[in-house]
């Protein structure tokens, strides 16, 4: 069963937003932002990254995501995710996640080839719409 409420996973396959994607490492916290791709029925996030965010996930696996959709400049919906991250170390899976997450952001498929694959297993889900609020 999914840690993700059945409304937010929609939200989150479909939607074309950039999530925040938070590390931490010898006790400082590092948020940068990635593309990703929402496995529903794995109930896994992938994202192929690379620099100090790899880093990060090999010395401390425990990650959070938060993703946001704005309508000028007013919060609509957000989801926050934590979970395991785990650095893959196979290159059929790595290019498989990045034509996953390529399509989806509807980016040349040869971008991002010398990222690897992280996958984060998901542990919590927090889901909030702000519709009420803007009316």
């Amino acid at each position: 069963m999914s840690t993700v409420p059945p409304e937010a996973e929609r939200l989150l396959e479909d939607e074309r937003l950039m999530a925040h994607f938070g590390t931490c490492a010898d006790g400082r916290p590092h948020v940068a932002p990635v593309w990703y791709h929402y496995l529903a029925d794995e109930d896994v996030v992938e994202v192929v990254t690379t620099g100090r965010k790899l880093a990060n996930v090999g010395e401390n696996p425990r990650v959070a995501l938060s993703i946001q959709q704005d309508e000028d400049g007013h919060a609509r919906w957000m989801v926050t995710l934590l979970g395991t991250a785990t650095v893959v170390d196979d290159t059929a899976a790595t290019d498989a996640a990045r034509r996953r997450i390529n399509a989806k952001y509807d980016a040349d498929q040869d971008a991002y080839a010398d990222n690897r694959l992280v996958r984060i297993d998901v542990g919590s889900a927090t889901y909030r719409t702000y519709d009420d609020d803007l009316e």
